[in-house]
């Protein structure tokens, strides 16, 4: 079965995104085609960047980033649901993703974003950043507006069009997750 982890990045308190991402995991465990599991970053707690090696040579030295590999190391595909702050995604989200190397290679993402105008530029370089790792991205996303889909900028009520996007976003990592499955097992 396609493992997919739901990676929540905003770790600010009364963030926008633990709405949005129990909404994606709620409507990903209705399918059947793939396993999903939602990680907070909130709870992986991990410090700002502190290995002494770049993580393309696999060498981690501290106790949390060889556990946050085994976390992500079985996944097969992400969903990464980020804000946008300044522009780009969040620091938390990015140093996350910038303790692992190999655990993320020949994988799929697909992404959710949320903010003034449906985070899409946090979304491109999210993408930049997944393409230096080897994880493909897929094409449709979700974007979401802090002014259309949140009540009052914090109270998360998508509109209904968004549940079709989301499942052909999930089509497709599913779809390219299994396509690179022959790359993962090499």
């Amino acid at each position: 079965m396609t493992k997919i982890a739901i990676i929540l990045g905003s770790t600010r308190p009364n963030r926008n995104g633990e709405a949005v991402a129990k909404w994606v995991y709620q409507l990903a465990a209705k399918r059947t085609d793939a396993e999903f599991q939602l990680i907070d970053l909130r709870s992986v707690n991990l410090p700002l960047l502190d290995e002494p090696m770049p993580a393309s040579f696999g060498q981690y030295a501290n106790a949390h980033t060889k556990k946050w590999a085994e976390t992500i190391a079985p996944f097969d595909a992400f969903i990464f649901v980020t804000p946008e702050y300044n522009h780009s995604t969040c620091a938390s989200l990015k140093n996350a993703i910038d303790f692992l190397y190999k655990e993320w290679n020949n994988k799929a993402a697909g992404f959710v974003g949320y903010g003034a105008s449906g985070a899409t530029r946090a979304v491109e370089h999210l993408r930049l950043i997944m393409a230096e790792l080897h994880v493909a991205g897929v094409r449709t996303q979700v974007s979401l507006s802090l002014i259309t889909d949140f009540e009052n900028f914090h109270i998360f009520k998508p509109a209904d069009y968004h549940q079709a996007n989301l499942n052909q976003m999930l089509d497709q990592v599913i779809a390219w997750a299994r396509a690179l499955k022959p790359l993962r097992v090499a």
